[in-house]
């Protein structure tokens, strides 16, 4: 990293922390108001993806606040990228802890969900309430269809990323047909994908190695990296993290089962959700396969065309892609909602597994912050997901399959015999609708270069303008 003595403080951007401050580790350069505000204004940005979002905290952070410097964010975002869960949550959480310590932690990763909790909870409650009327039904069949090019997108940028060696592709390729057409459970497939790409780490450590951060060059963070906040690895302090981070996790779900009974929804739910969260290695669309599969087909919470479309309201909010469980939870609650009124056990379950759903990111950060050093270099961690997320490319293509074959057909039929186990169009089932709008959503992704938001708006509008001129959707 570049040294302050020798670079200029650009005007604008404010006044380098008083030298009392710096090498201080434990006190907050940046006040917990100010760092605040600055992940307040963070969360309102926070579409497009993991990528959009960790562009918004690289301008915000590194080149406009200088709180933090280059080296350091890439080296807090390798970490969070070897861990299950949103990484641009997870990232947001740890430099908050870097700048403001555990408060500042918890307020940044909340801050961050906190818009697209609010949003998507509105937008369920529309679709619960008005999804039934001809202009709504509408909007959700151009959406859909969108939906399909975006997946279609991410296969294209994690295997590019991802797969960079011949036995890496076979590995995908195998993910994918285990997922696709035997129907074999999503953490076994994490697992095995894992344990394969420990052994391929043995064999060639130079593809797996944990990979070195550069920095671009640019001025010097206002924040020297020792000022910033630290802690010794303790035992004591990761146990009580852990006890306190779990009886957290767990106390909605144990509530829920003493008020409402071990069988109820909201159980259910808890439990499926924590499960998910602990298995996201690869993003949102890795995990969405699983939670699609076992919401529509295992619980019934809801059909597998409201997945899609639950996938594109998550698109058009702010946060993590990963928040569709807020969708699938109020609607699951909704219709099964035991002896309470239906709105507020959806609006519970809706909070319920999103809370299921952080809260182990809050942990994993809080946790494992003081011990990064020590993953960061690990090779075998790092050739295990070097495996994984070989897998994810295949996972997230059989998401693509998956989303297609509920949007482009009106009817599918399931096939199992022998060790197989998938699902095949009905033959005449086509919808041609579906296909143009699905076409269109393409050309503007792969042709046009639209950013996801944009190409969404004009697909919600073209299955408007279907409706409006009576055609069939």
């Amino acid at each position: 990293m570049a040294s302050h003595a020798d670079n200029e403080v650009p005007a604008g951007a404010g006044e380098p922390p008083p030298a009392s401050a710096l090498g201080s580790g434990n006190r907050d350069v940046i006040s917990l108001r100010e760092a605040t505000r600055a992940w307040f204004a963070i969360s309102l940005q926070t579409f497009g993806g993991p990528a959009g979002q960790i562009a918004v905290m690289q301008r915000t952070l590194v080149e406009e606040k200088r709180w933090i410097g280059q080296q350091r964010f890439l080296f807090a975002l390798s970490y969070c990228t070897l861990l299950p869960g949103p990484e641009a949550q997870q990232l947001a959480t740890y430099v908050g802890w870097l700048l403001n310590g555990v408060k500042g932690a918890l307020i940044a990763g909340t801050l961050f969900v906190l818009p697209g909790v609010v949003s998507l909870m509105i937008l369920s409650g529309i679709y619960v309430g008005f999804g039934d009327t001809g202009l709504v039904e509408a909007l959700f069949a151009g959406l859909a269809p969108a939906v399909i090019a975006i997946v279609l997108q991410a296969v294209l940028r994690v295997g590019k990323r991802a797969l960079t060696h011949p036995f890496l592709i076979g590995l995908a390729v195998a993910s994918f047909a285990a997922l696709t057409f035997f129907g074999a459970p999503f953490p076994a497939v994490i697992a095995v994908a894992g344990l394969f790409g420990w052994l391929f780490g043995r064999g060639r450590p130079a593809l797996t190695a944990p990979k070195e951060s550069k920095s671009d060059g640019g001025p010097p963070p206002l924040i020297a990296d020792d000022a910033l906040h630290t802690e010794r690895p303790s035992g004591r302090r990761a146990a009580l993290t852990l006890v306190i981070g779990l009886v957290l996790w767990a106390a909605p779900v144990a509530a829920a089962a003493a008020l409402f009974g071990r069988d109820s929804v909201f159980v259910e739910q808890g439990l499926f959700f924590s499960g998910a969260a602990v298995v996201t290695f690869g993003g949102a669309y890795a995990v969405l396969s699983y939670v699609a599969q076992q919401a529509v087909t295992v619980y019934g919470w809801l059909a597998p065309a409201e997945m899609v479309r639950g996938l594109a309201l998550a698109e058009t909010t702010p946060g993590p892609l990963i928040m569709v469980v807020q969708f699938v939870a109020f609607l699951g609650a909704y219709r099964h909602p035991g002896s309470l009124n239906p709105w507020v056990a959806a609006v519970l379950a809706g909070l319920l597994s999103t809370w299921v759903t952080f809260v182990p990111c809050f942990l994993f950060i809080l946790l494992g912050a003081p011990y990064v050093e020590r993953l960061r270099h690990n090779r075998s961690l790092s050739a295990a997901l070097t495996g994984i997320t070989a897998a994810v490319v295949g996972v997230i293509g059989n998401l693509a399959v998956y989303f297609a074959l509920h949007t482009l057909f009106n009817d599918t039929n399931r096939v199992i015999t022998g060790p197989f186990d998938f699902e095949t169009p009905v033959s005449g089932s086509l919808n041609l609708v579906a296909v143009a709008i699905t076409a269109l959503a393409c050309a503007l992704i792969f042709w046009r270069n639209w950013p996801v938001l944009r190409t969404l708006g004009v697909c919600a509008l073209a299955g408007v303008a279907v409706y409006l001129i009576g055609l069939a959707i």
